[in-house]
């Protein structure tokens, strides 16, 4: 039966939520039929630039055939599923009536593997190249990079794309050899260094690029994750890793049971917080994290490591730069700011602080202002959890495919 442009949206669209690097896919609504704001949401995600500005995309696979058998993927080889495939001037005049109908801003585009990877890129590269310039689209477009797909192609990409991405798909080489034969780390990161060498060739501003993890489908902890995402932002590679808590869609004598297991969403929450203080607050993944282990499920990274540091605390908000300050728990980059900016004109205490809408929940047990500072809790490790775990709230475990609030930017 020949499917129609709606029945190839909802199996592509589907297939293309798993894949986080576009930062959403989308919450699972109860619409009622026939009411207003009822809206089709196949293959619409919402993201967020580094300007803060909210954008929607269609996050859609060009198609789900693929030639690859990895085990934690829907679309292996070996899976029977429906297949089905847009050609470019399909995918591409979709984008073009969403645009128009005003549903989406830009588009993310990935695909299975059809033929071999060269063809695949190519596929990718005519539905950017229809819409670039036969349509004159000057909307966001990311796309994924086929790992394999010969240089020229990959430059053509950065040329027609506003990011580009390849999947590191899991942590370790080991992990790839046994769940992803047809993968290695090399081959993964080929493509990205190669668009960073030609981008930065360019006069432009480089390209932006990223890549995504799984987290939970092997025994790597948490230490060997940021240690290798350090490697990458270090290098310069790569502007956002993404982290996708494992959603067992097969059954594989390596994974976790399906009917047993759920997304570890609140690991890959911490993990996003750790990425956050790898990236803007100063810290190394060895700071944050000792070796083969874990971030802690009930305390923050930032929390976590001040309550592994009591010695370096506690720090006077009077005199201390602002490296030190975003170490403060409760105290981030714009806190830091404000305190900087208001103790030029008086030494400031614990009012001063509430005043310029400093949190103090966490913050009271880890500094001095002025003459104060907080001791109904003494600062011993196990006092200050207790102190801290009463006044928290119950530990959530996010759903599955709520609207993604822990990636940030674009």
């Amino acid at each position: 039966m020949k499917l129609t442009t709606e029945d190839k949206l909802s199996l592509l669209a589907g297939s293309a939520k798993y894949d986080v690097s576009c930062s959403s896919s989308g919450s699972e609504n109860n619409y009622k039929t026939g009411e207003l704001g009822c809206a089709h949401n196949s293959g619409i995600c919402h993201s967020f630039t580094s300007d803060g500005r909210c954008v929607s995309l269609l996050k859609v696979l060009l198609t789900n055939v693929c030639i690859y058998d990895c085990a934690y993927c829907i679309n292996r080889v070996s899976n029977d599923t429906p297949r089905t495939a847009f050609t470019p001037r399909e995918l591409a005049d979709l984008t073009i009536n969403f645009y128009k109908r005003n549903y989406i801003e830009g588009l993310f585009l990935s695909s299975g593997i059809i033929k071999n990877e060269d063809h695949t890129m190519s596929l990718l590269l005519q539905t950017l190249r229809i819409l670039r310039h036969e349509y004159r689209f000057n909307g966001y477009i990311h796309v994924k990079l086929i790992p394999g797909a010969s240089k020229e192609l990959i430059e053509e990409a950065t040329l027609l794309a506003h990011r580009v991405s390849s999947n590191i798909e899991l942590p370790s080489s080991k992990s790839l050899a046994l769940l992803a034969p047809d993968k290695t780390k090399e081959k993964l990161l080929s493509p990205l260094k190669h668009a960073r060498g030609i981008s930065l060739q360019r006069s432009a501003k480089p390209i932006s690029m990223s890549t995504q993890m799984i987290i939970g489908a092997t025994s790597e902890s948490d230490f060997e994750i940021l240690k290798l995402s350090s490697a990458l932002y270090d290098k310069a590679l790569l502007k956002r890793v993404y982290y996708s808590a494992y959603i067992a869609v097969n059954n594989h004598k390596y994974l976790p049971v399906p009917e047993l297991s759920k997304p570890p969403l609140l690991r890959e929450h911490r993990l996003y917080q750790a990425d956050w203080l790898l990236r803007f607050y100063g810290f190394s993944y060895d700071e944050i994290l000792s070796e083969n282990q874990n971030l802690d499920i009930q305390f923050d990274p930032k929390t976590f490591w001040a309550l592994s540091n009591l010695h370096l605390f506690p720090i006077d908000v009077n005199h201390a730069p602002q490296e030190i300050l975003v170490r403060i728990p409760g105290i981030g980059i714009r806190g830091a700011l404000k305190i900087l900016q208001a103790r030029r004109f008086k030494k400031l205490c614990f009012e001063d602080l509430a005043q310029l809408k400093i949190s103090l929940k966490k913050a009271r047990y880890f500094i001095i202002a002025g003459k104060d500072f907080h001791r109904s809790s003494s600062l011993y490790t196990e006092k200050i959890k207790l102190a801290l775990i009463h006044q928290g709230s119950n530990i959530i475990q996010p759903t599955l495919f709520d609207t993604s609030i822990y990636t940030g930017e674009l």
